[in-house]
């Protein structure tokens, strides 16, 4: 997943619960918060209430190092020789990340992908709740996915202003991408998940994130490339130390 338009930070300062304040953040640290978030939540279910920094930092998949230095932009030191408090460290994260109410979310494109999404079960876990669904095509509008009822486009003004929705899903054709983008745009969306494969043009106060899994696909196609590379090599130069070795 890539972020279309890097920033060096966010910049919301606001004031919590317990006088956390919501600092200004480094985009990878942004990015990391909810893998720690995950981790939190599964160490929490398996009854854990204190964890140290190894610990959490394995679960993540990150060094402590990492870990410690961005949790301490929380304010989050943890305790030495204990760790860290659970249940503490995920409302922090939580309120950090502005999940402590769940967000409504809109869906537009109801295809293949579109329709996994919308059934998908792990948004209500993590705070998001997919308000509404959209798609252009007649045969799709009307049908009801999960409990909700697909509309059409050209009501995403009401709907949007009638659910509050300040973030959208974009999941349809690289062709339709742009128009759908203007539209949510246009209704007061500030947040994109786009999954097509189309680099949008927003104001700047609207964020996109971009999913294209062809693309990551791709850098996996890399990383299996160079591997098979590393592993012939040794052979190649064998040969070829043998024929300078037979040459002199």
């Amino acid at each position: 997943m890539s972020h279309q338009r890097d920033r060096a930070s966010t910049r919301n300062a606001q004031t919590g619960p317990s006088g956390l304040d919501l600092p200004d953040l480094p985009e990878a640290t942004v990015a990391r918060l909810p893998e720690y978030l995950r981790a939190l939540h599964g160490l929490a279910e398996t009854g854990l209430d204190v964890v140290s920094s190894e610990e959490l930092a394995g679960a993540a998949g990150v060094n402590s190092a990492k870990l410690r230095k961005d949790l301490s932009y929380l304010r989050s030191s943890g305790t030495r020789g204990v760790g860290y408090d659970v249940a503490s460290l995920i409302a922090k994260i939580e309120y950090v990340l502005g999940l402590s109410q769940h967000r409504t979310v809109a869906l537009v494109g109801v295809g293949n992908l579109g329709h996994a999404l919308a059934g998908y079960a792990g948004f209500e876990s993590r705070g998001f709740h997919i308000a509404a669904l959209f798609d252009a095509d007649p045969r799709r509008v009307g049908e009801r996915i999960g409990g909700l009822r697909v509309h059409h486009v050209d009501e995403l003004p009401l709907v949007v202003a009638q659910e509050r929705i300040s973030i959208a899903v974009i999941a349809t054709p690289a062709q339709a991408a742009q128009s759908v983008a203007d539209a949510l745009v246009a209704c007061g969306v500030t947040s994109i998940l786009n999954f097509a494969p189309k680099v949008l043009n927003v104001p700047d106060n609207v964020d996109v994130r971009k999913v294209d899994l062809a693309i990551e696909l791709q850098i996996l196609s890399f990383h299996e490339h160079r591997k098979a590379s590393l592993t012939a090599l040794p052979s190649t130069l064998g040969g070829v130390l043998g024929q300078e070795a037979y040459g002199s």
